[in-house]
């Protein structure tokens, strides 16, 4: 079973038809296979479904032919990624021809059913319930007592020793490109009680990073206005800098993404620099010049934020900043660009990702006048990711010689000693770089390794073990 930018894959506690305690023959579960798409967000929601699945009796299969049902969560934030969803509804009809629907295309039903009309159920994103209730009415659940075992954490899609934690849901920012809240809805935060909870979960299951994602982290507990609960005897508020000091007392590794640079995001950086957060801030700027900036509604900018940035690497010398961009937005003059190129060699941001511009069925930028074409978009993006790299490369040079935790995500599969792959505090899992690292030691994916960097190139570091 094919996926786009996530595996499918049955993962911790997932299992095979398996007999009953005495060996005799259980009646078979029935089975089903799931598709996911897009970014992590959409990762945890299928995490939820599938925990959802094997604590109800169902099998988690990774085959088409395998499977009595299939469920595709898809993507729509872009063009692109709607036809890939559309793609992968098509593979999937094709291979088995029992297919639920849910995610953010969801919410084009219409569309759906006019290309695939034999889908089963189409329903939205993060609408659990309506999945549940599809796979229900398509394929009851055969309960077993004892084969409806799920561990604690929930069925996980990412590796043992890292987890995306899901900390709201939708966003209030009206940006002209993005289509997110009319997908997704408004911004609903979560109660921090419940949040530290999944994440006390995590932890004792063996996560060693949590990654805390949402739509618009920074605006954490905005919604709810900053309700108290109390966890681990102490009375907490759900807000950004809250949490945040909670899941430090965790002891395990801390990454912040999708943080507006909103002015309270200072108050996260003395945690960074005191190591209980991960120096790192995910911060999708998008656009530099700020005529563009204007454009594309975007929040929480500031004509000082590179006076901000050098003040949080000031107080926190170790900070690793990554950045998305988009270039090619409509009216984005030759100018704009190189006020963002200017903008982009001063900031000497770590880690950047650029997107071109594309419309977006519902979103406001669609009726912006001058639209560049596509070969100029093209010029655009080739020219900022040049720069970038020479960028990425000076700022990675800063990190030879020094001796630096690694958290390992691979080993070789017979388990010998040589080259294994890791991550250092400037990498999160799929988007960044790595650390190549040579030892003599057994490792095995989720160690953490005392390494000193012994070389670097564009986007990625070598070293060995100390």
């Amino acid at each position: 079973m094919s996926t786009s930018s996530t595996t499918a894959q049955p993962q911790s506690g997932a299992t095979s038809p398996a007999g009953t305690a005495s060996g005799t023959a259980a009646k078979a579960n029935p089975k089903v296979g799931l598709v996911s798409l897009g970014c992590p967000k959409a990762l945890v929601d299928s995490e939820r479904i599938m925990t959802r699945l094997r604590a109800e009796g169902y099998d988690l299969v990774d085959s088409y032919d395998g499977a009595d049902l299939v469920i595709v969560n898809t993507c729509a934030f872009l063009e692109t990624a709607r036809d890939e969803s559309i793609e992968a509804i098509g593979e999937a009809m094709a291979e088995n021809g029992k297919v639920v629907v849910t995610g953010c295309l969801g919410v084009h039903e219409q569309l759906i059913r006019e290309v695939h009309p034999g889908v089963l159920a189409v329903t939205g994103p993060h609408q659990y319930e309506s999945v549940m209730a599809a796979v229900h009415q398509a394929l009851p659940p055969a309960h077993d007592p004892y084969v409806d075992l799920m561990p604690p954490q929930g069925i996980k899609l990412t590796p043992r020793h890292f987890a995306y934690l899901k900390i709201s849901e939708g966003c209030n920012n009206k940006c002209t490109f993005c289509i997110i809240p009319s997908l997704r809805g408004p911004l609903t935060s979560r109660p921090i009680a419940d949040v530290m909870t999944e994440a006390e979960g995590l932890v004792e299951a063996g996560v060693r990073e949590l990654l805390v994602i949402s739509q618009d982290t920074s605006a954490y507990g905005i919604d709810t206005k900053f309700p108290r609960q109390e966890w681990r005897g102490k009375e907490r508020r759900t807000r950004f800098i809250d949490l945040c000091e909670a899941l430090s007392e965790l002891n395990v590794w801390t990454r912040l993404h999708y943080v507006y640079p909103y002015p309270h995001v200072d108050e996260v950086i003395p945690l960074m620099a005191e190591g209980k957060v991960l120096p790192y801030l995910d911060i999708p700027f998008q656009h530099a010049s700020p005529r563009v900036l204007k454009a594309m509604r975007r929040p929480a900018h500031q004509e000082r934020t590179l006076d901000r940035i050098k003040g949080w690497r000031r107080d926190c010398p170790d900070l690793v900043l990554r950045s998305t961009f988009i270039v090619g937005f409509p009216g984005e003059t030759e100018e704009d660009f190189e006020f963002l190129l200017d903008w982009l060699e001063e900031a000497e941001l770590d880690r950047v990702g650029c997107f071109k511009y594309e419309n977006v069925p519902g979103a406001q930028a669609q009726d912006l006048a001058d639209h560049l074409d596509e070969d100029e978009k093209q010029d655009r993006w080739e020219r900022l990711m040049e720069v970038q790299r020479d960028i990425s490369t000076r700022r990675l040079a800063r990190l030879v010689g020094r001796d630096l935790d690694v958290l390992i995500d691979d080993v070789p599969e017979d388990g010998t000693d040589g080259t294994v792959i890791g991550r250092c505090y400037a990498d999160a899992p799929e988007i960044d770089g790595s650390v190549r690292i040579t030892t003599t030691e057994q490792v095995r994916p989720g160690d953490m390794l005392r390494v000193r960097i012994t070389g670097s190139d564009d986007y990625d570091l070598e070293g060995e073990t100390i």
